[in-house]
């Protein structure tokens, strides 16, 4: 106690974790708040590359309040879902919290940083048919593209579609240390991600 006061430091002020990127070896990165930041910049640079020129009938929205209910997942799919657009598929992108640590089962959310992205084939809030998560395993194969696929916690937005018929094949990336100050997983799982979302685009049917 003394030594804080000799910082300044009071009761009642207020105290916040710096946001600062690290890059670290072996193509991983840490930082606060990378879910969902890793999403987001998939998606991104998915839209990027399909260009302003692609004519498929696919839809990229990024939506908030999710760590509350789902709130706003579930406020756009209401509103498809009232004008008769309900999606049939719906590819919701979430990291996939992994237990690669040397203190957890390697039986349950098991993906390694790096590696691939990830179909997050069960959570607690969905179960992708295992058609679907083979179909999105083959198609990645294709392409070329790292993949894992496994079992987690935690839900997805994809979720907030299922009850107005759509299939939530929810996708993500190997995270460690979630909702943590220091957040870590791999750039080279990013760009994956990225690129399977561009597959899935031209070619999911």
């Amino acid at each position: 106690a003394a030594g804080a006061r000799e910082l300044g430091v009071r009761v009642g002020d207020m105290m916040t974790i710096p946001k600062q990127y690290y890059p670290l070896l072996n193509h991983l990165a840490a930082g606060r708040s990378m879910d969902d930041r890793v999403g987001d910049t998939a998606l991104i640079e998915a839209a990027w590359t399909l260009g302003p020129n692609f004519h498929g009938n696919v839809t990229f929205v990024w939506t908030t309040e999710e760590e509350i209910g789902l709130d706003g997942a579930a406020a756009f799919a209401a509103e498809l879902a009232k004008q008769h657009r309900a999606p049939q598929y719906v590819f919701a992108i979430d990291t996939f919290v992994s237990s690669d640590s040397p203190l957890e089962s390697k039986q349950f959310a098991y993906a390694v940083p790096g590696k691939g992205f990830v179909v997050r084939a069960v959570d607690d809030s969905n179960i992708v048919p295992t058609r679907d998560v083979q179909k999105m395993v083959r198609l990645a194969r294709a392409n070329n593209i790292p993949v894992q696929y496994g079992v987690t916690g935690g839900g997805n937005d994809g979720a907030a579609y299922v009850r107005y018929g759509a299939i939530d094949v929810a996708l993500g990336w190997s995270m460690l240390f979630s909702h943590s100050p220091g957040e870590l997983d791999s750039t080279r799982d990013v760009e994956d991600l990225a690129r399977i979302t561009v597959a899935a685009a031209r070619a999911w049917h």
